[in-house]
């Protein structure tokens, strides 16, 4: 597959993607005052885009919709020193899980709730950053540990309204992390590195540890793209 090809295949794969979310989204706002969408999957899967372009779809549809990343409950640099972890940073034990746990309880509530937001550039999390009015209709949560299979991140599988975890296989999930490190000015030697040393062990993790979701959405050159699949059995 040539360059222009992939790309082209990427765009057509996140718009059903994102056409299989919207009208799940859409049933269940007949029913529901609020609706909480759980988008996971590893570091590189393209979550944060296709939960982006979510959004923006759902509001140019004219329903309400606010994004929330997990990123924001990242812990401070400090703290990662303090307890040896900074060189794991984006592994599950360096967010503050049981934090965001009740974040995602209150908003499945349908509460006003006040939002940290991670700042990458200055590689800090910044308290009170983000509104979720009472009024939103759609919360949209992406993160890689939203459907982990460790406590206390496993608590929310079953908060979730819908479910999807996108589904990259590890050869890509690596090609991708390592053009995200180049794509921030490292060499190739130190992109490999930085990419094979914290964000493949991180995607491994993500992916041995999967509870099942609604949907199983796969890239465009898997034999399907977007897969049903088991409801929890709360439903």
């Amino acid at each position: 597959m040539t360059a222009d090809q992939d790309r082209e295949a990427r765009l057509l794969d996140v718009t059903s993607h994102i056409n299989a979310l919207a009208e799940r989204v859409h049933e269940l706002a007949e029913r529901k005052p609020r609706v909480i969408v759980g988008i996971a999957g590893a570091p590189g899967s393209g979550k944060s885009t296709l939960a982006a372009e979510l959004a923006r779809r759902l509001e140019r549809q004219k329903l309400s919709a606010r994004l929330v990343p997990m990123d924001g409950f990242h812990l401070d640099n400090a703290v990662l020193d303090r307890r040896g972890l900074r060189n794991r940073k984006g592994a599950p034990e360096t967010f503050d899980a049981r934090g965001f746990v009740l974040l995602v309880k209150r908003l499945a509530r349908g509460e006003e709730v006040v939002a940290p937001v991670f700042d990458r550039t200055r590689d800090i999390a910044i308290a009170g950053a983000q509104l979720v009015e009472a009024e939103a209709r759609v919360v949209i949560v992406e993160g890689n540990y939203l459907l982990f299979d460790e406590a206390p991140w496993s608590e929310l599988a079953r908060i979730w309204d819908i479910s999807a975890l996108l589904d990259v296989p590890l050869p890509e999930l690596r090609a991708r992390l390592i053009a995200r490190w180049l794509g921030h000015g490292l060499s190739r030697a130190a992109a490999t590195q930085r990419a094979m040393h914290n964000d493949v062990p991180n995607a491994q993790r993500v992916i041995e540890h999967a509870l099942p979701a609604d949907l199983v959405l796969r890239p465009a050159y898997a034999t399907s793209s977007v897969q049903p699949a088991a409801r929890h059995a709360s439903d």
